[in-house]
């Protein structure tokens, strides 16, 4: 038993605790947002950088891997579409394996060493965060801005944008996912030459 004021170290397990209030705030919410949007910008982040990703795989090594990081109540696992297009950013695209791994490698060492890490973050000024950010997806959002606004589909990746960017949850579902709702949706009404030039 350890003694009062001491700091225990390690995984604290989190027993899964069912209720429908909490399948309803929470777990579809947090679906649509996994599924659609996360694991959506990843595909579609390979798919424009010339790779085929398997989708059944990764849905299922995601949802495997959300319920073991569950149960030390950390978050769900996904295909992040900004780590995925930082790694494909440049290089060979054979050799993009090697960017993955080495974000894995450093993914693992952060998990270990999270207390220091995050002391360090704590103590840098936000300012130097917010423009290391911002250094980092400058290519992300080269090749992002490149690929939704050079054919097709224009107004309706404007639309999904903006409404992302603006970042307010409706029913406690995050803006990215009503961004890619509404952007569709813009594009069947005013967009409709495309749907029939895409073949859709």
């Amino acid at each position: 038993m350890s003694q009062p004021g001491s700091v225990r170290c390690g995984p604290n397990l989190v027993p899964p605790v069912f209720s429908w209030r909490a399948m309803v705030e929470l777990v579809v919410p947090l679906a649509i947002t996994v599924l659609v949007v996360q694991n959506g910008q990843g595909v579609a982040v390979l798919n424009a950088a010339g790779h085929q990703p398997p989708i059944n795989a990764i849905t299922v090594a995601c949802g495997a891997g959300s319920m073991l990081a569950a149960l030390v109540g950390t978050v769900s696992t996904c295909l992040t579409g900004p780590v995925n297009a930082i790694i494909s950013s440049s290089g060979e695209r054979q050799r993009h394996y090697a960017a993955g791994l080495a974000v894995g490698v450093f993914a693992l060492a952060f998990g270990l060493f999270a207390p220091v890490f995050t002391r360090l973050m704590l103590a840098t000024p936000p300012a130097f965060v917010a423009a290391l950010a911002g250094l980092a997806v400058l290519r992300v959002l080269q090749t992002a801005f490149n690929v939704s606004f050079r054919e097709r589909f224009t107004l309706g990746a404007l639309v999904t944008f903006l409404i992302t960017v603006a970042d307010m949850p409706i029913f406690n579902v995050g803006a990215p996912f009503w961004g890619l709702v509404i952007g569709y949706a813009v594009s069947r009404l005013l967009e409709r030459k495309d749907f029939g030039a895409a073949g859709a």
